[in-house]
């Protein structure tokens, strides 16, 4: 199994635009085994990790980056910042974290029997999204098996 990461800087997001997702496609479903996030600023903000249905509009995709240099084939998942326009949600996966308000407040999620996956289907995705409150830009990345 080829391993990759990506990740990068958010702007705010909101209860309707993921501060971050990463989509699978028709040709390769996605095992995450890392998930992080932390605060940019003085304020808290509490999110949630939810499913995404459709893509919304989406920035330009963050860098994947091979885990070993053995692995030369592109990545299936593809990784964005802020969404600009809203996708639809799906399940709430109940994962959730209040981040503190100090700049370095953060969460590590792990899954490492891989049992956070993303199906093989055009627009299927994870999100990280505000939960309550004012969103905040937080630093964030996500490690994955294809």
């Amino acid at each position: 199994m080829s391993r990759f990461s990506a990740g990068g800087l958010t702007t705010a997001g909101s209860t309707t635009l993921p501060l971050a997702s990463i989509y699978s496609s028709a040709s390769g479903r996605l095992f995450i085994t890392e998930l992080g996030f932390f605060n940019t600023t003085a304020t808290a903000v509490a999110l949630k990790l939810v499913r995404l249905t459709t893509a919304g509009t989406r920035p330009t995709a963050w860098t994947s980056a091979p885990m070993s240099l053995e692995d030369t084939a592109a990545a299936v998942g593809t990784v964005y910042g802020t969404h600009t326009v809203a996708p639809t949600l799906g399940a709430d996966l109940g994962y959730r974290a209040v981040l503190g308000a100090a700049v370095g407040s953060g969460v590590v999620w792990t899954w490492p029997d891989r049992v956070m996956t993303v199906t093989a289907t055009a627009n299927a995705g994870i999100g990280l999204i505000v939960e309550n409150g004012t969103g905040q830009p937080v630093q964030f990345y996500v490690a994955w098996g294809e």
